[in-house]
């Protein structure tokens, strides 16, 4: 009898031990860089503490180097919930289901654009003038997975039959920065002629004190875009969504918000605030017509 009880007490132990090591997986949370994760990480750590304090567990927030690593991982649930471009949430929600539950608003919108822009001193004062010059202009893009860095202007410049790729276009030089801090600062320094920028982070790097406005114009500015998502894998359950979505909806510290674009406040999202950048998407290549 006393071993019957044992081997009881004993499995008993193991399950609350299963039970309690389930509860202590980290809820992990990957982000796309929009900017240099150097200017980034404080507000990262930040958002770290206050998700742990709210969802009431171990929360683990990494920076991923690229969009393919983050697709990956959502696609197989390895993350929770990921940070990303509005074209790379369309990549993962067409190969496995993600959603899109959380983006966030800046000055009261939820809406940004691209910018080309241009060093003041620069000849052109719109896009129809810059391509006249075509031939002696260099451009740069930001990261390729960017929808207001290459997305949405490559579309534009595609559409004006200057660009078809990376290397077939008309430019005298086209880059790929890999981050919108970098482009902007490329334009200050003229190393380049002109560049494609996500408004929302241009304008917090001009607040910031890093960029000087005056010293760069606006030629082209896109139609509005939906800002980024916060996406979550397809099977999670709509009770964890709901937590995750709270979390973020009562979000007030400065230095969380200043990071995604100067935000000041996180609102929800869903999959139709992403729909009208679908066929700019496929256009440069980065969703698959058979997707």
């Amino acid at each position: 009898m006393n071993v019957k009880r044992s081997l009881f007490i004993l499995s008993g132990l193991f399950l609350l031990g299963a039970c309690g090591n389930e509860q202590e997986e980290p809820f992990e949370v990957a982000v796309i860089p929009s900017q240099s994760i150097g200017e980034m990480q404080e507000g990262l750590d930040l958002l770290e503490a206050e998700l742990e304090a709210a969802l009431g567990r171990v929360v683990k927030v990494e920076h991923y180097p690229n969009y393919n690593a983050v697709v990956e991982a959502i696609n197989h649930s390895h993350i929770d919930l990921a940070y990303v471009g509005p074209v790379t949430y369309l990549i993962a929600r067409n190969q496995s289901g993600a959603e899109a539950v959380l983006t966030q608003s800046i000055n009261g919108s939820p809406y940004y654009h691209s910018y080309i822009k241009a060093h003041v001193d620069a000849p052109w004062d719109t896009l129809d003038e810059l391509l006249a010059d075509v031939g002696d202009v260099s451009f740069a893009f930001g990261s390729h997975s960017s929808t207001s860095g290459f997305t949405v202007p490559g579309y534009e410049l595609m559409n004006q039959g200057v660009y078809r790729d990376e290397n077939d276009h008309d430019f005298i030089d086209v880059r790929f920065t890999g981050s919108h801090d970098i482009t902007a600062q490329a334009l200050l320094s003229q190393d380049v002629d002109a560049g494609a920028i996500d408004s929302a982070i241009y304008h917090a790097l001009v607040e910031e004190g890093s960029v000087d406005d005056s010293r760069l114009k606006t030629i082209w500015e896109s139609e509005p875009l939906y800002q980024y998502p916060w996406i979550v894998p397809s099977d999670k359950d709509e009770d964890e969504i709901e937590a995750i979505q709270e979390a973020f909806l009562a979000i007030e510290e400065p230095e969380i918000l200043r990071i995604f674009g100067g935000a000041d406040a996180f609102v929800l999202a869903d999959v139709a605030n992403y729909e009208g950048i679908e066929d700019a998407a496929r256009a440069v290549g980065l969703l698959d017509d058979e997707e």
